[in-house]
């Protein structure tokens, strides 16, 4: 209302300015001369006022007509559109404007605005390669699905667009957790856009949670043909994606298929101690023990793992303790520093019942690097040293709240998995998963805390001794008063490359 009536206000002074001004000019009584070509005029000083508006009014109509003429030459020598952007040129202006307005709106956040902006535009640019790019992008920042889906459809139908279309598509089934009919659009884009890095990951991806292990690794080849991946990742990646089918071609008894894949994958990346432990066992069951030795030590200089320990342990499954004990020196003499090594060497001492050569294998590992397999292996030393109860007790209280030690953890999100697979099963993430030492939360230690002192009173009724006070456990481990049912079973020494079974139930 107010705006209204500033308007004609605005109107009303304006128009009063001309007509004091008009009022003026015909009372002076000057003439103005103006000579032209020789001639002299003699124009009064409103005639003159309007002589000069009606001159400014020729030159611009002189021009008009002159750009029309250059257009008309333009058409005339094949430009289709000329004559028709001459006529059009202030509403390209205003759609350009318009254009400029809703892009900034879009970086500003504000996704209604731009899109009607791009709207406004289009009515004057009829340009829908680009302002369906903003209407697309406006609608998807304040959640209208619908003309977000809609407007990405019609930049399918465009061969300019098409890959922004069926990449913007796949994106929004990804956000929807349609992971089938992403993974069909991926495809589609990489085929319209086989260099582009983005598509390459998401689709390596989606093969990957959908098992397609050829698929990926035909996709993980593209990345390395468009330099978007260096070759030292390109191997382990295939690896992985080899030692993967592999699993899958053992399950379906392809057992030829899964031997050459698993060789493969060994080969691209002895570090992998899955492909080396795969490689090797189909290499025992083939019968080529010095094969499967071979694989093994490689992947052991690498880095040791109780995985190829436990391999290179099924070459000879029949063999004594002390012949096994023989067996592994050449495993042994690598990394002798090792924690691995040296937990392997007392637990394959305490199987030939040798305690105190064990216990010096083991060294103070169970103190720099306390975790639940040192100090078991502890426990099995004092006991077949013959040590007291209470002490064998103790490392055992310990160990029910010691690290877990190295595990399959997932880099991406930290969970921690059984057994080595190409896929975390908490994230999807492809190839995260590494043997390394996961962090234990308060949470995961309270129940076994409370479990202690039960596990000392298993122990005290099968070994029969006299009572354990709170302060002779507080001395070697912690200790709480409330827990669940739990037995536990005798420590002895076996046979394997294991030396203790502890185990608790609810």
């Amino acid at each position: 209302m107010l705006w209204s009536l500033l308007k004609i206000i605005v109107f009303v002074v304006i128009v009063a300015s001309l007509t004091l001004g008009a009022g003026y000019l015909l009372e002076l009584g000057d003439l103005v001369l103006i000579t032209v070509a020789g001639r002299e005029y003699a124009l009064t000083p409103l005639t003159a006022v309007f002589a000069a508006l009606i001159l400014l009014l020729a030159v611009g109509l002189v021009l008009r007509i002159a750009g029309f003429l250059v257009a008309t030459l333009r058409f005339v020598n094949g430009d289709e559109t000329a004559i028709s952007r001459y006529f059009n040129r202030r509403g390209e202006q205003k759609g350009y404007q318009a254009l400029a307005d809703g892009m900034l709106a879009l970086a500003a956040g504000e996704g209604r605005l731009a899109i009607r902006k791009a709207q406004r535009a289009e009515g004057y640019l009829h340009r829908p390669e680009i302002t369906n790019l903003i209407v697309a992008q406006g609608a998807e920042m304040v959640g209208d699905r619908a003309l977000a889906t809609d407007t990405l459809k019609e930049l399918v139908q465009d061969d300019r667009t098409r890959f922004v279309g069926v990449r913007g598509l796949m994106k929004q089934k990804l956000d929807a957790g349609d992971t089938d009919t992403a993974l069909k659009l991926a495809e589609k884009a990489l085929a319209l856009r086989p260099q582009h890095e983005e598509v390459q990951d998401t689709l390596l991806q989606l093969q990957a949670q959908a098992e397609d292990w050829h698929g990926a690794r035909a996709t993980l080849t593209a990345k390395l043909r468009a330099g978007n991946l260096p070759r030292d990742v390109h191997k382990r990646r295939d690896a992985v994606l080899a030692l993967a089918h592999a699993r899958e071609a053992l399950a379906d008894g392809k057992i030829e298929e899964a031997r050459r894949d698993a060789s493969d994958a060994n080969g691209k990346s002895p570090d992998l101690v899955p492909a080396a432990v795969m490689a090797a066992r189909m290499a025992i069951d083939e019968g080529k023990p010095r094969f499967a030795t071979r694989i093994i030590r490689k992947a052991w200089d690498v880095a040791p793992h109780p995985d190829l320990a436990a391999a290179f342990a099924a070459i000879e499954p029949e063999e004594t303790p002390s012949e096994r004990l023989k067996r592994f020196r050449v495993l042994l003499a690598r990394h002798p520093g090792h924690a691995e090594t040296r937990l392997l060497e007392a637990e394959l001492q305490i199987a030939a019942e040798e305690f105190p050569k064990a216990r010096a294998a083991l060294g103070d590992l169970a103190e720099s690097q306390p975790s639940a397999r040192s100090l078991t292996i502890m426990a099995a030393i004092e006991r077949g040293e013959g040590g007291e109860d209470q002490l064998v007790r103790a490392w055992l209280a310990k160990a029910v709240t010691a690290s877990r030690g190295p595990q399959w953890t997932c880099s991406a999100c930290g969970h921690v998995h059984g057994d080595w697979q190409p896929i975390c099963g908490h994230c999807d993430r492809f190839d995260t998963l590494s043997w390394e030492e996961a962090p234990q939360s308060e949470a995961a230690l309270s129940g076994p805390t409370q479990m202690l002192p039960l596990i000392v009173g298993a122990l005290e009724n099968q070994s029969g001794d006299t009572e354990v006070t709170n302060e002779d456990i507080s001395q070697d481990g912690p200790t709480d008063q409330d827990a669940p049912d739990a037995d536990i079973v005798d420590i002895e020494p076996t046979n394997g490359t294991e030396t203790a079974d502890v185990s608790a139930r609810n």
